[in-house]
């Protein structure tokens, strides 16, 4: 399966939606660095793709039907980038992402519940 890189912080968040409805598990994990860490659910951390791809497959395990929220403007410093955006629940996520060497994006901190 091609999956699109991120181009821009934003299109990260743009990308979860997407394969999160698919249940691309994998393709959840790629948009992730290596040891990204993930707050999900509130009051745990997944640490690297392996503890990340366990915690898709229990989301995507229970098929949930998520709407695209108002992501905020990225705001860009150098190879690094917080993002956010509003769900549709009305909770904020924020995200760090960070350039990667062939110019793509990749979340390092993801907390997608950080207000509710």
């Amino acid at each position: 399966m091609t999956r699109r890189v991120a181009s821009e912080p934003n299109d990260l968040a743009r990308y979860w939606i997407e394969r999160a409805n698919a249940g691309d598990v994998e393709g959840l994990v790629a948009l992730y660095e290596p040891n990204a860490v993930l707050a999900f659910p509130p009051g745990n951390l997944a640490t690297g793709h392996a503890e990340i791809r366990k915690v898709y497959e229990q989301l995507v395990a229970a098929a949930p039907v998520l709407a695209h929220g108002r992501q905020r403007p990225a705001l860009v410093g150098d190879d690094l980038a917080l993002t956010a955006c509003t769900q549709t629940t009305g909770e904020v996520s924020v995200e760090v992402a960070r350039r990667q060497p062939d110019g793509s994006w990749l979340w390092a901190v993801d907390e997608p519940a950080l207000v509710s």
